[in-house]
């Protein structure tokens, strides 16, 4: 569910002065527009130290939150309303008795990088910092519509109490049911290697990496290892879709 992002480390200390970096690094405070502009000029220019991008983004990420979030909302709100395949999914996840709408669809400042995730107690949170486009924002919230989906059908937590072969069944189904994995997706983000296999190479790429990413998972080789045993069934289950939608 996660695509490339910025270094992250905690937010500048407020209590340095203006024209002071941050210890260790050369963000400056940006409490000034010099400063801003400063430090906007340095990653601009590849100038400042991995430490200052971490700072930089973390601090973008924070003066943003508000604006982001409120983007966020307005794309949750028209996808609920108008894109077919949320609406179509928000059905079938009602007819097994749940319900995914404003109150529990959440739009917030991430710190993970992910774009977004799943929670049997919580619902979806949309990560409003990387999630920038209306059609980005269609396939995430698609993609953990697939796994409210599987938690209903097989009551599954889908969490990391779950086991990793239920984990990497439904990670397989949310990319490829969810459109992430199109062709147009994967050519202009430079990940197609084969024309004729990049929606399956794609799907197995999203799922190792999100496999391997669980905390019961001790390294990629057993991630890769469990998507590739569960790989032939789950791929093929396109429920509640008759076949793949986009």
């Amino acid at each position: 569910m996660s695509n490339s992002q910025p270094p992250e480390e905690p937010s500048p200390s407020s209590s340095t002065t203006d024209d002071t970096p941050i210890k260790g690094n050369d963000f400056l405070p940006s409490t000034t527009f010099l400063n801003r502009f400063k430090n906007f000029y340095r990653m601009a220019t590849g100038t400042m130290s991995a430490p200052g991008a971490a700072a930089y983004w973390a601090d973008a990420d924070t003066r943003y939150s508000a604006s982001d979030c409120k983007r966020c909302e307005k794309y949750r709100d028209h996808l609920l309303a108008f894109s077919p395949i949320v609406r179509y999914m928000s059905d079938n996840i009602r007819s097994l008795g749940g319900d995914l709408n404003k109150s529990n669809i959440r739009c917030r400042t991430c710190k993970t990088g992910m774009l977004g995730g799943f929670d049997h107690r919580y619902g979806i949170i949309l990560c409003a910092n990387f999630v920038d486009k209306r059609n980005m924002m269609e396939d995430v919230l698609a993609h953990e519509m697939v796994h409210a989906y599987d938690h209903l059908r097989f009551q599954t937590k889908l969490d990391h109490e779950s086991s990793l072969k239920e984990t990497a069944c439904s990670e397989i189904r949310a990319s490829n049911l969810s459109g992430e994995c199109r062709w147009a997706n994967e050519f202009f983000r430079n990940k197609i290697m084969a024309f004729t296999t990049h929606h399956q190479d794609c799907v197995k790429r999203r799922a190792v990496h999100s496999v391997k990413m669980r905390p019961n998972c001790p390294d990629e080789a057993t991630a890769v290892r469990v998507v590739d045993e569960v790989w032939g069934s789950c791929f093929r289950d396109t429920r509640p879709f008759d076949e793949i939608y986009r």
